[in-house]
């Protein structure tokens, strides 16, 4: 089992100590895990901050893996909130550290957060997802510096209808992209723990990543506390296996290493 989106007290919107995120990994039976602290620069809500203390990050990440080494691997990411208008700020922060394992994420659209719902406002749902997949593929033609796209469909998350448009030509646009680049993106398994009834991105959107010959997939929890450590990760693996692939992805120094279904 491999685990590769999960959060501890060094990000802002978690209060679990990485010690005890490291414990009950092991005592679910995940082999590798992998820190995906989140920045988010500019983030829209005036009551969290997502800077990330990478000296302290540094130090406690080293010090976990040396204390348990012989029963788990842990390796060292970060979640990378992406805008038009930190881009540059967002390629500075990742050539700070070396990371293992860079997530590229967009958890605001139009310099507005998706959580708190004031982006769906004055305009229709149709129209508000069509904002996000643009903006999101116009931050990865100019943002290069990443591993794979984090929850790709993340804005159903937050406000979902059955009859909204699939926007697969725009998706299509971004495989374009990302795909002869050499990047991937994940299964986040989150999409469970909010009601939606799968995983991020749905199994539409994982069908045409593969028919465009998207090979690299990583699996994460996304989990911001203990419990939800690597759930859904048998299901996951065999819905990777029926649409055809072959393998599931893990990183080191920010290369992919293939490890088959």
């Amino acid at each position: 089992m491999f685990d590769y989106h999960v959060h501890s007290s060094f990000s802002a919107d978690c209060e679990a100590p990485m010690e005890e995120m490291i414990q009950r990994a092991i005592q679910k039976g995940i082999n590798e895990i992998c820190f995906t602290e989140h920045i988010d620069y500019d983030y829209p809500d005036p009551t969290i901050t997502f800077h990330l203390d990478m000296e302290a990050y540094r130090i406690k990440l080293k010090e976990m893996q040396n204390k348990y080494a012989q029963q788990i691997t842990i390796k060292k990411g970060v979640e990378i909130g992406v805008q038009p208008h930190v881009l540059e700020d967002c390629k500075e922060a990742v050539h700070q550290e070396d990371f293992d394992f860079i997530i590229c994420s967009m958890h605001t659209t139009n310099r507005q957060d998706l959580h708190s719902g004031e982006f769906f406002e004055g305009q229709t749902l149709n129209q508000a997802y069509e904002h996000y997949y643009r903006e999101f593929l116009s931050c990865i033609q100019s943002f290069k510096s990443y591993s794979i796209l984090g929850h790709l469909d993340l804005v159903k998350r937050y406000k979902y209808e059955p009859d909204v448009y699939s926007f697969l030509d725009i998706i299509e646009e971004i495989f374009k992209v990302i795909i002869p680049e050499g990047k991937g993106i994940e299964v986040n398994n989150s999409g469970f723990k909010y009601g939606l009834g799968q995983a991020m991105p749905s199994k539409d959107i994982l069908k045409l990543y593969k028919e465009m010959n998207g090979e690299i997939i990583t699996i994460g929890s996304d989990s911001h506390a203990p419990e939800t450590l690597g759930t859904h990760y048998a299901e996951t693996m065999e819905m990777l296996k029926d649409i055809g692939f072959r393998y599931v992805t893990t990183f080191e120094n920010q290369k992919p290493l293939f490890h088959k279904i």
